[in-house]
Order: C-alpha cells, then sequence, then structure tokens
C-alpha cells in the first residue's frame, strides 16, 4: 500500500473527480459515509451524544455529512461550525444547507473570542476542523480551542488526520489528540512516527474508491507492507527438497554472559526455516549451545570468551553477526577481518552495528545489500542525531542508498530502507514486543531467510513482516505485559501458517 503525501492525495480527489466520473459532493458523500460507517460500528451506543468540531474547509464538509448520517441512523448530534475565515468552501456550504432542520441537529457557531464550548463528559467529539492540507502551526484561539478539546473526558476521535497534525513533516504547535483517527484511502506519512503517536491514537485506514490507476501511477518512495505485500514474498517448499536446499546459515554471535541473545537468534533462524544453522561461538559457550538447541551445530572461537576469529566462510549462504558479541578489541579486530572476507551479504545487529559506529569506515566495507538492523539508538550511533522523526526517516533512506545496504529500522512501525530509495513500513507486531531480545529473534529469522536464498530485499521484508505477526500470535496466548523474546520463535510456525493460508485463500488484512 502506498503513503502518499497530502498534495498527492488532493490529486487523487481531482482524478476521480475527472475520470470516474464524479462530483466533488458526491465524493465527499461516500468518504463520509465510509467514516461513518466505521463510526458506528467502533461506537454503536446510541446514547452517547455526538459533538462534530468543523472548520470550514472540505475536512469540515466530510464531518458535515457524518452529522447527516449519524443523525439518521439514531445518533444525538451536535455541530459545532467554527468561523475562522470567511472563505467557507463550495462544498462545506452545500452540506451545511443539507443539515436537517427544525432542530433536528443543533448547529452553534463558534467564533473566535467565544468561551470554549461546554461538552458533556463522556461524549464522542469527531474533529473536523483542519484538513491535512494545513501548513502552518494552529495558534492563538484556534489552538486554544483544541487544548480545550484535548483537556475533556471525552472520546475523542479524527476525520482523516488530526487537527494540527502535519501530514507529511514534523508537526510544531498544538493538535488534536485523538484515540482514534480513521484516514481515507491510504495512510499518512505522519502516522509511523512515535511523535504522533498521543495525536493519532489508533488508526484505521479505508478505501474510500479513489480512481485505481490514478493510484497506480502516483510515485512515492514509502510504502505500507501489509500481508498482501508479503504473501507474494513468501515460496512454497517444493516436495523433494532437503536440509541443504533450505541453506546453510552461519550466526557469529554471542559472548561470556551474553549467550542468550546468540540462542535466541538461533531458534529464529531454525523456525524461519533455514536448512542448516551453525553458530561461531567462543569457546565456554559450547555446552550451552549443545545443551538447549541440539538442532544447530556448534563451530568454536580459539578464545574462550569472545570472537576473536572468523571461520571458513564458503559453506555458507548467509551470516548474521552480532547478537550478543561484545565489543572487545579483540572482536572489533574480527569484525574488521569478517567484513573483508565475506562475499555474502550479512545481517549486522546490536554490537556488530556499536563497532561499526566506532568505525565508520567498516560501514563504507560491508557487502553489497547487507542488512543493518539498528534500534533507534544504535541507528543514531552509525548515523548521529536528528532533529525529529521525520528528518531521521529521510537519513535512513539517504544512508541506505548511499551505502548501497538494506537498513530496518526498529519500532513500532519498523522501517526498511532499500538501496534503491524506497522504504517499507510494518503492519504487524505488539507493544508486547518491545522487550529484550525480540531483536536477536529478527536477526535469526533474516539471516536464515537469506539461507534460504530469499533475495535481501524480499528477507528483510517478508522476515519483518513474519517477525511482528509471530509477536501478534504469541499475544493470542500471552498479554503484552507477560510476552518474552523466546514466545516469538515458538510462534513463527504459526505466523508462517496465518501467511500461507492468505496466500492459498487470496484473502488480505486489513489494519
Amino acid at each position: 500500500m502506498k503513503i502518499c503525501s497530502a498534495a498527492q492525495i488532493r490529486k487523487l480527489d481531482a482524478y476521480t473527480i475527472k475520470h470516474e466520473p464524479i462530483s466533488s459532493l458526491e465524493l465527499m458523500e461516500r468518504a463520509a459515509a465510509c467514516f461513518t460507517r466505521w463510526l458506528i460500528q467502533t461506537y454503536p451506543d446510541q446514547q452517547q451524544p455526538v459533538n462534530i468540531i468543523c472548520g470550514i474547509g472540505n475536512n469540515a464538509g466530510d464531518g458535515l455529512v457524518a452529522a447527516r448520517l449519524l443523525h439518521h441512523s439514531g445518533y444525538d448530534v451536535t455541530v459545532h461550525t467554527c468561523q475562522i475565515s470567511p472563505n467557507r468552501s463550495e462544498d462545506f456550504e452545500a452540506n451545511l444547507k443539507r443539515l436537517p432542520g427544525h432542530g433536528a441537529i443543533e448547529a452553534y457557531p463558534i467564533t473566535k473570542g467565544d468561551p470554549m464550548p461546554e461538552l458533556p463528559e463522556g461524549a464522542l467529539i469527531i474533529d473536523a476542523l483542519f484538513g491535512s492540507g494545513l501548513n502552518r502551526p494552529v495558534e492563538g484561539y484556534w489552538g486554544d480551542l483544541l487544548q480545550h478539546l484535548n483537556g475533556l473526558k471525552v472520546e475523542r476521535v479524527a476525520i482523516d488526520i488530526p487537527s494540527g497534525v502535519y501530514a507529511d513533516q514534523s508537526t510544531e504547535g498544538v493538535a488534536f489528540q485523538a484515540h482514534r483517527t480513521f484516514s481515507f484511502e491510504l495512510p499518512k506519512l505522519a502516522f509511523f512516527f512515535p511523535e504522533n503517536a498521543e495525536r493519532v491514537g489508533a488508526w484505521t485506514v479505508r478505501s474510500i474508491g479513489l480512481h485505481p490507476k490514478a493510484i497506480a501511477q502516483a510515485e512515492t518512495p514509502n510504502f505500507y507492507l501489509t500481508e498482501e505485500i508479503a504473501k507474494k514474498l513468501l515460496r512454497p517448499r517444493a516436495k523433494f527438497s532437503h536440509k541443504g536446499t533450505h541453506g546453510h546459515a552461519l550466526l557469529i554471535m554471542g559472548s561470556y554472559g551474553k549467550m542468550g541473545a546468540a540462542l535466541l537468534a538461533a531458534r529464529g533462524a531454525l523456525r524461519s526455516g533455514a536448512g542448516l544453522v551453525t553458530l561461531h561461538v567462543p569457546k565456554i559457550s559450547y555446552n550451552i549451545v549443545q545443551t538447549a538447541l541440539p538442532e544447530a551445530m556448534v563451530s568454536l572461537d580459539e578464545h574462550e570468551l569472545q570472537f576473536t576469529e572468523v571461520p571458513e566462510l564458503h559453506p555458507y549462504q548467509a551470516i548474521g553477526v552480532g547478537c550478543g558479541l561484545g565489543q572487545g578489541t579483540l572482536t572489533q579486530k574480527a569484525l574488521a577481518q569478517l567484513v573483508a572476507q565475506a562475499d555474502q551479504p550479512l545481517v549486522l545487529d546490536a554490537d556488530a552495528l556499536n563497532i561499526i559506529g566506532a568505525q565508520p569506515d567498516l560501514l563504507k566495507a560491508l557487502p553489497a545489500q547487507s542488512i543493518l538492523t539498528p534500534h533507534p539508538k544504535e541507528f543514531e550511533r552509525l548515523f548521529g542525531p536528528t532533529p525529529n522523526h521525520f528528518k531521521r526517516h529521510e537519513l535512513q533512506i539517504q544512508k541506505a542508498r548511499e551505502l548501497g545496504v538494506i537498513i530496518v529500522l526498529k519500532g513500532a512501525h519498523t522501517c526498511v530502507a532499500l538501496p534503491d530509495g524506497r522504504s517499507y513500513f510494518n503492519s504487524t507486531g505488539n507493544a508486547g514486543m518491545a522487550t529484550g531480545g525480540t531483536g536477536d529473534v529478527l536477526a535469526g529469522i533474516l539471516t536464515g531467510l537469506l539461507a534460504q536464498s530469499y533475495t535481501p530485499e524480499a528477507a528483510a521484508l517478508l522476515g519483518v513482516f513474519l517477525h511482528g505477526l509471530a509477536g501478534d500470535c504469541a499475544l493470542q496466548r500471552e498479554s503484552e505485559e507477560s510476552l518474552i523474546a523466546g514466545d516469538l520463535p515458538d510462534a513463527l510456525g504459526l505466523a508462517y501458517r496465518q501467511l500461507r493460508k492468505a496466500n492459498n485463500n487470496d484473502l488480505s488484512k486489513n489494519r
């Protein structure tokens, strides 16, 4: 699914109006009807009073249509029209006239300087004040209004985008803090960054039937990684395949006191479907690995406690390095040797990234299409700080292009930046995965998929999606508080099964 800019969405609207053809008023009716159906499903209690805060533009027009439709569905609806400017849109004016008369829907004007509206506790507040075209901070009286609404004990819902939030850049000034946001057709880039979490809340996107040709022609570097994309990447396993068919993964991981990370990664690689997995570990870890993970083979380093020598690399189709590795001087030297010797794409995580962050020349020496999996702090150590998440996203794309590598920036919507400039935000996963070791499992999954001859791009996208989906499957039997990293490899089979079922039945998942 594409993530388009606000300007592109306006062009999609215009193309649809011209080529469907359909009037702008009819398209607004269709969009608001889509929103209203969702709202009724989400908030079925018709006794809950609904207050819609409208501006003067088309976003407000959507709110007015929703007011009319909710009234006809049995809801008690009140509209507040904010007199932001005398320049009202034609569609807003048309839908204002369509509101049922004779007091069926009360419509109260709010003018700059008026007392703040008193709204009932527990009411449903629908924000239709400013739309996605906003390009300056909301200040003064209208900023105070948003602050007032944010402070009420009510349920807050935004149509398309919360008022005050910029769709395509970091937000400045006051913004409506929605508990839920309903987006038309495509998600906004702003939805994917932590800085907007309290503004956007839980978001939903639904198609309003914008012209498919226009969507297909829209050029964007940003995409939403959905089940529909992931299922196309998943390959079937041949009946007569064997362990050699599915590749041999080498994991150079672990050090004294940190073998858990290596074991979690190895379990991830095995459960991802790799035919063979070898762990290269310090001598002290031999009994641990052989006892805890009999499915894995062991390659022993000459050092008792840490990684100091590169094993023979030619037997392996993919190499993962870094989880629990440590950052000792001997390990730093050995990592540099690995980078120099490897012609396979590498998966680099954790301490491997921290070492590279302190030795920038190693970044330029990485094999093409290597996969880096930093969390935000590791990303900052590698590439430097940024003033906000939008700028960090731009830097992520820039560095993936510049270095010819794949950068997987981990988070609530883990983002995969590819060397050709595209980026994909993941749709799977949950807050229960915010616990130590889940990144180690991801590194193992990615290495295991590479070993099975998935391309680095396919391995990164499919691996990230499956990793999050495994977390979602694990959550069905755990809670967000109780979920631990070891639950993910155990749930990976369920994730594969769900994705294969979707593939076989041609199902798609909406989130």
